[in-house]
């Protein structure tokens, strides 16, 4: 066997996270509710509401996205708003967008997840700190869909920490 040496993105990526029932093995969501899950019927989605955090997720199949509210609230946009994934990655800033893509390839490709905190341009033109974790859903070996969780971090941008 002929092992090439791998070199990472210079980003954070490709983590294995065990959260509270849920397992994500180095990124790729398993268990019984890995497959054909729909909704965010997950343990915990109030919780994470309760606090500013929102759950999304793209199918890979036609880049349909879904967001809980704490999304939409971050993004400035109605919680009723359509969602098409070209026009919510244009409210990110060209350096955040260009990193997300390609940590968002190398998940796809690799079946890992990652975590990444870029800066978007909310409506009203407000820019914000926005933390995004991605973790890749497979049917098999192939990577269906992308999910994890978004969080406003500007306060702690402004704080300079």
């Amino acid at each position: 066997m002929n092992l090439k040496p791998t070199t990472p993105l210079p980003l954070h990526h490709s983590w294995p996270l065990f959260e509270r029932g849920w397992r994500f093995d180095l990124g790729m969501l398993s268990g019984p509710e890995a497959q054909g899950r729909a909704g965010f019927a997950a343990p915990g989605v109030e919780t994470l509401a309760a606090q500013g955090i929102g759950r999304w997720a793209c199918d890979l199949a036609d880049n349909s996205l879904a967001w809980t509210d704490p999304v939409f609230d971050l993004f400035g946009l109605p919680r009723n708003a359509s969602l098409a994934r070209d026009e919510t990655v244009a409210l990110y800033r060209e350096e955040s967008r260009a990193a997300m893509e390609r940590l968002r390839a190398y998940a796809i490709k690799h079946r890992r997840g990652f975590t990444i905190d870029v800066e978007i341009r909310a409506a009203g033109n407000r820019h914000r700190w926005m933390r995004l974790l991605a973790a890749p859903v497979c049917d098999g070996d192939r990577v269906v869909r992308l999910e994890g969780l978004k969080q406003d971090v500007s306060r702690d941008y402004e704080r300079g920490d």
